[in-house]
């Protein structure tokens, strides 16, 4: 049985989420590090629609594939980059939320990699996509329709 399309049943909520979207872009978190967030993320939340997406995205931003192909195990990987790692990191741990929350270490290290404005906006990336990756996986989003 196919499941409802939020966009469709439930357009308000649909447009709050796009308004996240459109906060995120007006930020100045680099766009390359929000696709590997988003796909990271996604990984983890095993979210294939969002994972198709956000890899297309990042290569029509030129990004690596090899790069692409080595998020999944960015902490084993020389190719990503201090600031990328810390980013990571947090938008791991956000995911991954138990109740200790945010570890020190990775707040910290994304302080000193982004400062403070920018710690925020990557809880808030990590926040948008793990709502749109719950979206997709709990309606059953396939990519290519």
């Amino acid at each position: 049985m196919s499941r409802k399309n939020i966009k469709e049943i439930e357009p308000d909520a649909y447009k709050a989420m796009l308004g996240l979207e459109e906060y995120i872009r007006s930020t100045t978190l680099d766009r390359k590090i929000c696709e590997i967030i988003k796909i990271r993320v996604s990984q983890i939340n095993g979210c294939a629609y969002c994972i198709d997406m956000h890899t297309q995205e990042a290569q029509k931003m030129g990004e690596d594939v090899r790069r692409l192909f080595a998020i999944a195990a960015w902490r084993e990987s020389p190719l990503f980059s201090e600031q990328e790692r810390a980013a990571l990191l947090l938008a791991e741990e956000v995911t991954y939320m138990d109740e200790d929350g945010v570890s020190d270490e990775a707040y910290n290290h994304a302080l000193e990699q982004f400062g403070g404005n920018g710690v925020a906006q990557i809880i808030m990336q990590s926040i948008i996509i793990n709502s749109w990756n719950r979206i997709a996986v709990s309606t059953h989003q396939v990519f290519g329709e």
